[in-house]
């Protein structure tokens, strides 16, 4: 899903940083790319289990977050709905959500963000 998005905004002729294994059960991870995830113009979090990934990174960025709800993981996941409901009811702001495992449909509104200020 992750090179989905990431390749689709790159067809698209975007710059792509990938940060993979980023999860809030390891904040440290996360924060060890503070610099990455504040000079972004927009980005793409893909996330299962909970789903909490996407409103963390929207409350450290000022910029949108792409909410992708992945149908991996374990426990309760109900292949990726727990995630997608989870994204949908996130109390962070600039937080907006494409469908269970949709790495396309992020990558091409992540392009479609960057190229509003080039019109």
């Amino acid at each position: 899903v992750a090179e989905e998005a990431a390749l689709t905004a790159e067809v698209h002729g975007n710059e792509v940083v990938r940060l993979y294994d980023v999860g809030v059960a390891g904040l440290h991870r996360l924060l060890a790319h503070l610099d990455e995830i504040m000079s972004a113009s927009v980005i793409i979090a893909i996330a299962g289990m909970e789903g909490a990934l996407a409103s963390v990174i929207a409350g450290l960025a000022d910029c949108p977050v792409i909410a992708v709800p992945t149908s991996g993981g374990y426990g309760a996941s109900f292949h990726g709905l727990s995630a997608l409901l989870s994204m949908l009811n996130s109390c962070a702001g600039g937080v907006s959500v494409v469908n269970i495992d949709n790495g396309f449909g992020a990558g091409y509104l992540a392009s479609m963000i960057n190229h509003m200020g080039a019109k």
